[in-house]
């Protein structure tokens, strides 16, 4: 049977495009066909439009307008919630990178959304859905007695030493129509008054970076069940180190530690799960070296004999997600995540946001002063 090629569109020619999503698009000419491409940089987008001999524009809306695409995936800087509107207005199938959106508000009513997929991409790691495999078997999420998510992350520019990516450079006059929706949409979140300091840390550490480590609590064991404690330090630093934990679903308990440092040598991410017979360990290195292996060590006991298994695989986790892109596009077979789960991984952001603000003594307001710093 012959494959559906799927026509995609990218809106957004960042280091993870360059790095990840346009080689992997290459590579997977058997069901993608890049047909257009976006950035608010124009001289950047028609650099890669020449390169992959496809049409280059400046404005994304304009892009969707031209026609000639089947789907969007969504890689701009900020919150992803109006152009994924935009796209699913036109019919389009859409993979969005986090985040999706910075409020509940902002992604209400979305047209269309059973065509929305959200690109969660450790979720597709091979090492990752094999422990859920083994969990399943273990006897499921209830038999966790605690989950632990560790992350050590340098920045971003370290990390991509190796690749020398092509930097984009916007006018700010570009960009300042988006950052006041931005701020627009936080605020609908946090309320006005919310200081700048909280506002970062939400959107650009908890809806950034730290909702890929909710996403994988989530697919493991259910979202978490309550937020009981937040802490963030030190305070002159910025992005700081997040410290978080509370209840899982079931009997078990969560702790996840974040910490962005300056001079780290390499990225490092730990989820190890921790159960009655034995643990699991999932480890993970930094995500912008495509098919590097994933790692998960079983220990159980046989008798007298601890014994540990070790499983790794260097398939491609965002290779593998957009295997499943396509699958859903062309089978409508459903994805790990879409809005629903978004939606989940947002509500518990702000829970953790007032948590911290109740600690901290800041005023934060909006949606997450709606619901509970506590429970579900």
């Amino acid at each position: 049977m012959l494959v559906e090629t799927v026509r995609i569109g990218v809106a957004g020619l960042g280091a993870i495009a360059q790095v990840a999503y346009l080689p992997l698009l290459d590579r997977r000419r058997d069901l993608f066909r890049l047909a257009a491409v976006c950035d608010l940089d124009r001289e950047h987008a028609e650099w890669f439009g020449h390169r992959f001999g496809v049409p280059a524009y400046d404005d994304p809306e304009r892009m969707l307008d031209a026609g000639g695409c089947d789907a969007l995936l969504v890689l701009t800087s900020g919150s992803h919630g109006a152009l994924v509107r935009a796209a699913l207005e036109r019919g389009l199938w859409v993979l969005s990178e986090v985040p999706l959106g910075y409020s509940r508000a902002e992604l209400s009513d979305l047209p269309d959304a059973a065509r929305l997929m959200v690109g969660y991409m450790k979720q597709y790691d091979p090492a990752a859905q094999r422990l859920l495999e083994c969990l399943h078997e273990a006897g499921g999420p209830e038999v966790i007695r605690h989950l632990c998510v560790t992350v050590l992350r340098p920045p971003g520019r370290t990390q991509l030493l190796f690749a020398k990516p092509r930097g984009s450079h916007p006018s700010p006059a570009r960009l300042s129509r988006y950052a006041d929706a931005d701020e627009r949409s936080i605020s609908a979140a946090l309320g006005e008054e919310a200081p700048k300091p909280v506002r970062r840390l939400y959107a650009e550490v908890l809806l950034e970076g730290v909702c890929l480590e909710l996403s994988l609590i989530r697919m493991f064991t259910g979202a978490p069940a309550s937020v009981d404690h937040v802490a963030v330090w030190p305070a002159e630093t910025y992005p700081p180190s997040v410290e978080a934990s509370g209840a899982l679903p079931g009997a078990g308990r969560y702790g996840l530690h974040w910490h962005f440092l300056t001079g780290y040598p390499a990225y490092h991410q730990t989820v190890a799960l921790h159960h009655e017979h034995g643990s699991f360990e999932l480890s993970f290195r930094c995500p912008y070296l495509l098919n590097t292996p994933s790692r998960l060590l079983i220990r159980s006991r046989i008798g007298t004999t601890e014994r540990t298994l070790v499983f790794e695989d260097v398939a491609e986790a965002f290779e593998r997600q957009l295997v499943a892109f396509h699958r859903f596009v062309t089978q409508d077979e459903r994805p790990v995540s879409g809005l629903a789960e978004a939606l989940t991984d947002i509500a518990v952001a702000q829970r953790m946001i007032r948590r911290y603000a109740e600690a901290a003594g800041e005023p934060v307001g909006g949606e997450c002063a709606a619901l509970p710093a506590g429970g579900g």
